[in-house]
């Protein structure tokens, strides 16, 4: 419950940053249309591919080349805003002020390095799928879950190191193990408790999106009668989900950019604390909430 409670604030206190500099939240907002445009226009390929060549082996080797460069794609441009984010949470803090032209500079600057690291993600997503195969074994599905879960975890330390430090993804790994090894315990409790309130909060504005969606095309469809009774069918459907997704849009934007924020916070506490040869330093504001 404390560590629910540390997670809270957290949140709160994040939201204030978010609050104070609109511009930390624009890259999480970003990130979700950029990502719906790629998807939907990366799928259209795939969908035509599997109609035409789905019995045959180029077919097949099309299909996987192409997923596989789908999940690449949405590794980058999540990768991409998630960079700016954290350079604008890292100058709101030092310098009062997270601009964004400073956050395109440090973008366009790791662009490679973060094409790594989305090709990296990309590759531990093919290995997590093999793993778990076609079977419903518990024991492959375990170990598949728990691949996905721990690289996405590292992922949210490497990609601060990298972009406040200007190193590689090698360099990157190491620092985020180093961070993970040195401060274990301290950011296995505040990790379960970001994720605890951020994951209760998604599921809230989900269900409150499915529950007024629902709400509301059925009461469109009966307003509707006769003739006009496929209108209303349709209208009502489309207004259900447009509040539907809607609230899924909001859920999602709260998650990516509380649980950067916090990993952001996180690494450069702990960057201060390896620098001072101690845990006893001042944690950025967010962060002091999850540590006290």
């Amino acid at each position: 419950m404390q560590s629910f409670s540390r997670g809270w604030q957290f949140l709160k206190q994040a939201w204030q940053m978010a609050s104070a500099d609109k511009d930390l939240i624009k890259p999480s907002i970003y990130t979700l249309f950029t990502g719906v445009i790629v998807a939907v226009i990366g799928i259209i390929p795939i969908v035509i591919a599997t109609l035409l060549f789905s019995n045959s082996a180029f077919g097949q080797v099309f299909l996987y080349l192409g997923g596989a460069l789908l999940v690449f794609g949405n590794f980058i441009i999540s990768y991409i805003f998630s960079a700016m984010t954290v350079y604008l949470i890292y100058g709101y803090l030092s310098e009062g002020d997270g601009r964004m032209d400073k956050a395109w500079a440090i973008v366009k600057r790791d662009l490679l390095d973060l094409a790594t690291l989305a090709a990296a993600s990309t590759a531990v997503n093919a290995l997590q799928k093999l793993v778990k195969g076609q079977g419903q074994k518990a024991g492959r599905n375990l170990l598949a879950s728990l691949i996905q879960n721990l690289w996405t975890e590292a992922s949210y330390l490497i990609l601060p190191a990298m972009v406040i430090e200007d190193i590689n993804l090698a360099d990157g790994i190491k620092r985020a193990t180093q961070i993970v090894q040195d401060n274990l315990l301290l950011v296995g409790i505040s990790t379960v408790g970001v994720k605890a309130v951020t994951g209760l909060i998604s599921v809230v504005l989900f269900l409150t999106g499915a529950g007024l969606g629902s709400a509301l095309g059925l009461g469109i469809i009966s307003l509707f009668g006769g003739t006009t009774v496929t209108l209303g069918l349709v209208i009502g459907i489309v207004a259900g989900l447009l509040v539907f997704f809607t609230f899924t849009m909001i859920a999602t934007v709260i998650s990516t950019y509380t649980k950067t924020a916090y990993h952001t916070c996180l690494y450069l506490w702990a960057r201060d604390a390896e620098k001072a040869h101690s845990t006893q330093v001042n944690a950025p504001a967010p962060l002091a909430a999850v540590l006290d």
